[in-house]
């Protein structure tokens, strides 16, 4: 573990700082909304604008990494995020916020790529699961400090945008001074969509349940646990615990996935997730502790499947297809982001706020259903000049 820290520690230091600033804004906004009595269409739609920004992201983001390579599509997206956090300050108008989720969207999708593709060309043979799973733990401590930074004032003032531009800047020192592994550059391809499909189909459905939870985690809990009577700082915290939840299953889950079959783990976890779901989703008015007990355990459990499927898809890969699959993924994750809180939103006007946990359950209902092993060998992904 400590030679993957010394190899990789800038990047993952990149990661928590990025992490850090998108979990900030998130629940920021999502409270914002609560406030002004806007909350769950206009919170799944600032979610969903978001993860749209990320499908379209990935085009872009695998063009600038082959145009100007990894460091500086990084640098690039970062300058981006920057002035399109602080425009939230310029007006309270929805549509413009839209738009600018849609932005910040596409530029955090190109460092993503940049960061997971990098880390899965350079992870040393046999040690994938752990490279990622250190990835894993920096992305939730930074989601967690995030999350935390809410306790400070009422969690609603606008200095809020100053730290996530903050965070994202200062983002940039680690990968600048980044001496590591290098990725190997990477030539325009192009892969037909159903050959992803054909090939990966068991790691894009656990991605794609992934972003179903995941946005909705994001941009509808908050408001969840704001309609059960938690103050802002009490919101903050209850996120945090669950990120930090999810952070304490990454190491083991590494160790896990490196030792046994991918396809299982996700299943077992699916299970045991939609088992978590049930009180939250049928307990009348659970406690503050009953609600931070169980958010843990559901954090534990969730957290688990996106590196789970990330891991499987990475199996036995070609080297020059690791750039266009981390795009396929985030894209993937992307669309079941942007469906996944506009649907439990409108679920929640309509039956309250604990339909956020009927969704969750229908969605592990149908990975465990759905995803299985693969019993016959499919021939590598044809590539064509693009």
């Amino acid at each position: 573990m400590f030679a993957l820290t010394k190899a990789f520690g800038t990047l993952y230091a990149a990661t928590l700082l990025m992490q850090l600033g998108s979990s900030l804004l998130m629940t920021y906004l999502a409270l914002r909304l609560d406030a002004a009595g806007a909350a769950e269409l206009w919170g799944g739609g600032l979610m969903a604008a978001n993860a749209l920004g990320m499908v379209f992201g990935g085009r872009i983001g695998y063009w600038l990494i082959g145009l100007v390579s990894h460091p500086r599509a990084f640098v690039a997206s970062a300058g981006v995020i920057v002035t399109a956090v602080l425009s939230h300050q310029l007006s309270d108008s929805l549509p413009l916020w839209l738009a600018l989720r849609f932005v910040v969207g596409a530029a955090m999708m190109c460092q993503l790529m940049v960061i997971e593709s990098w880390l899965n060309d350079c992870a040393p043979e046999g040690r994938r699961g752990n490279t990622l799973s250190v990835y894993m733990v920096a992305s939730y401590v930074g989601m967690m400090l995030g999350q935390l930074l809410l306790s400070f004032g009422n969690g609603l003032d606008t200095l809020a945008l100053t730290g996530v531009a903050i965070a994202f800047a200062i983002g940039l020192v680690p990968m600048a001074m980044h001496q590591g592994p290098q990725p190997s550059g990477i030539t325009q391809v192009r892969v037909r969509p159903m050959l992803y499909l054909r090939r990966l189909p068991q790691a894009l459905g656990t991605i794609l349940a992934s972003g179903l939870l995941n946005g909705c985690l994001y941009g509808l809990t908050p408001i969840f646990a704001a309609q059960m009577g938690f103050s802002p700082a009490q919101v903050g915290q209850f996120m945090a615990l669950t990120i930090a939840a999810g952070l304490a299953a990454q190491l083991p889950l590494g160790k896990l996935s490196d030792r046994f079959s991918r396809v299982t783990l996700i299943r077992w976890t699916a299970a045991l997730l939609g088992l978590a779901y049930l009180p939250m989703a049928f307990l009348q008015s659970p406690g503050w502790g009953a609600i931070m007990v169980i958010g843990a355990v559901i954090g534990f459990l969730q957290f688990c499947l996106y590196p789970l499927g990330v891991a499987r898809a990475n199996e036995n890969l070609e080297s020059e297809l690791r750039v266009s699959v981390a795009g396929a993924l985030l894209m993937t994750f992307g669309i079941g982001a942007s469906i996944g809180p506009l649907v439990a939103g409108a679920l929640m006007e309509r039956l309250g706020p604990q339909a956020l946990y009927l969704f969750g359950i229908l969605v592990t209902t149908l990975v465990v259903c759905l995803v299985r092993e693969k019993t016959v060998k499919v021939a590598a992904l044809p590539v064509q000049g693009g």
